[in-house]
């Protein structure tokens, strides 16, 4: 190990904030090896995680993907026509969930129709191709899983703009639907956690007699840090991608944020909790 040392890791964006968070607290102590690069996937990447790395010499590349699409589906590199842009609008890029994998067709649906390719669209991602699988062994067909014209329903919803580039929106079972509006976890997240005080944050609906849903803000905030609602709310309308309505009236403050085994934030656990 120590003569050859390690230049390509991969994992979820939650394994790898708390190793952002070690790296932070004692930089003298832990180094990562020059030049690394990180794929990460299995949720959206927060901005914040990716100005942290490159921070300590390391590169993120985001991907997509899931068992069935064997796994990669998208991959978040530069496209050769786009490598003269400057670096925030790189690193824009590199907060998608990337462009198509060779042999993967996509399109997104929303409402039973495909929608554009304009970047403000927004549907589930289908997929399909020679690697995607077209069923479950032994399990029936399901309309919920796959399309009457063969197409895996994977359950992320999300923007594609019209140089390919993916953006997760959320998953379906996570969006907020407040009084007739979609609301997404994912950007909410991500804003949240590019305040300096907080080390994660998980959003999830909760019941609302007038709303019908209305967004619950988790976070976790480092070691010696806090910040009141206040100014966690001002802190999410100053990205200007959400209306005051929208903003959490609610907000938990947790020791860690429930994780499944693979280290993803455990929402649905999340939602049995504060479903009251």
């Amino acid at each position: 190990f120590a003569s050859e040392q390690p230049t390509y890791s991969l994992g979820v964006p939650t394994i790898w904030i708390s190793i952002l968070q070690l790296l932070d607290s004692n930089p003298l102590r832990y180094r990562l090896p020059a030049g690394v690069r990180m794929l990460v996937g299995g949720s959206a990447v927060p901005e914040s995680l990716i100005r942290g790395f490159a921070r300590h010499g390391a590169t993120v590349v985001q991907g997509w993907g899931m068992t069935e699409t064997g796994p990669l589906g998208s991959v978040a590199f530069i496209k050769p026509e786009l490598q003269h842009l400057g670096e925030e609008q790189r690193r824009r890029l590199s907060t998608a969930a990337g462009i198509p994998a060779p042999l993967v067709d996509l399109r997104i649906v929303g409402d039973g129709q495909e929608r554009a390719w304009d970047g403000h669209s927004v549907g589930e991602i289908q997929v399909r191709g020679p690697f995607i699988t077209g069923g479950y062994h032994d399990v029936p067909a399901d309309s919920d899983k796959f399309t009457a014209d063969g197409w895996l329903r994977t359950g992320d919803v999300a923007t594609v703009d019209p140089h390919a580039y993916i953006r997760i929106v959320d998953r379906t079972k996570d969006l907020i639907k407040s009084g007739g509006e979609w609301i997404s976890s994912v950007d909410m997240e991500n804003f949240l956690m590019g305040h300096p005080a907080v080390a994660e944050a998980a959003v999830i609906a909760i019941p609302d007699e007038k709303w019908s849903e209305r967004p619950l803000a988790c976070v976790v905030f480092r070691n010696g840090s806090g910040a009141s609602p206040e100014e966690l709310r001002e802190h999410i309308a100053s990205s200007g991608q959400f209306a005051k309505w929208q903003l959490p009236a609610r907000f938990e403050v947790l020791a860690a944020i429930p994780r499944t085994s693979t280290g993803k934030f455990w929402k649905a656990r999340l939602r049995e909790l504060f479903k009251a």
